[in-house]
């Protein structure tokens, strides 16, 4: 079995490869562009690796695929309100690119496009509790945007060309080597060094974490397993400001919150519907690591 991973020294992408690597059988090829977000020393030196984006990728680079796992994107919401080009060029012609590629590899088994649950937008504007696998996207920042178009493509050329896909629309993640940006590691340090810590508007926005290990073992499981869209949740759902204040308890240091303009189009609360991956896991454990355990591993 040969896998290609885009992104596959990120965060998220690297937990992947980690985890294949330990699969009988499996050959794997990454490919990072090796910005910022990547670290290379995250996965085995002995895996190959070509360093270029995938907008630039072609069919040269990759030669045969079972399987192609695009984790490779621009993912810093802040940094896409800034500047949204970058994001449009990985995330929507990028995927674009590596969709193409995928088309020419005779008896591909499956493209995997890895998404998020921020394509489904702001549940409280949307009035609704949370978004199964058929809720329309209604993204609210460049970031999700991209990454709605980058699904959509991915959709018409299963649709178009019988392209075999999956989609993984997956809540925040967390686990060691996560990039100091963001949200977990940037709090913490503050913390430590008895920083302010900024908090948007009154800091009660909703988001549901989940394991960064329990979600590579599942991407995987459906990988080899299902095709279509899917939702991996966990239900540990947590505010910005408990858990700014977890971490200080956790810390035993006193949070200095302050508070700061809200982002522009912030979303309220994300939830999602992962129902369907709990009907075909009888078994599923909603996560193996909760948040609050990790912070008390990690921090304590």
């Amino acid at each position: 079995m040969r896998i290609v991973v885009t992104g596959g020294c990120g965060f998220i992408g690297s937990s992947f490869v980690n985890l294949i690597n330990k699969v009988p059988n499996t050959e794997i090829v990454v490919i990072d562009k090796l910005t910022y977000a990547a670290n290379p020393f995250l996965i085995p030196k002995d895996i190959p690796l070509i360093k270029k984006d995938i907008c630039d990728i072609t069919l040269d680079d990759i030669g045969y695929a079972d399987y192609i796992v695009n984790f490779a994107a621009e993912s810093h919401v802040d940094k896409s309100i800034h500047n949204g080009l970058p994001f449009v060029k990985s995330n929507v012609e990028g995927t674009f690119n590596m969709i193409e590629i995928a088309k020419q590899i005779p008896n591909l088994k499956k493209f995997v496009q890895i998404s998020t649950d921020e394509v489904y937008g702001d549940m409280e504007s949307r009035k609704m509790m949370e978004a199964d696998e058929h809720t329309s996207l209604k993204p609210s920042s460049y970031y999700s945007a991209t990454k709605a178009a980058g699904d959509h493509l991915v959709e018409a050329a299963g649709r178009t060309y019988g392209l075999p896909y999956l989609i993984t629309r997956t809540c925040n993640n967390y686990g060691a080597h996560q990039n100091d940006e963001k949200f977990l590691p940037t709090i913490a340090r503050s913390i430590k060094e008895d920083k302010p810590i900024p908090l948007y508007g009154d800091g009660k926005q909703m988001r549901e974490w989940i394991w960064v290990e329990d979600n590579a073992q599942i991407i995987y499981d459906l990988m080899i397993s299902q095709n279509g869209i899917w939702n991996i949740g966990s239900g540990d759902n947590w505010t910005n400001r408990s858990i700014v204040q977890q971490i200080g308890v956790i810390l035993n240091k006193k949070v200095n919150l302050e508070h700061v303009e809200d982002r522009l189009g912030h979303d309220r609360r994300y939830s999602i519907d992962f129902s369907k991956l709990q009907y075909l896991k009888k078994d599923y454990n909603i996560t193996t690591k909760t948040l609050e355990k990790f912070l008390t591993e990690t921090f304590g």
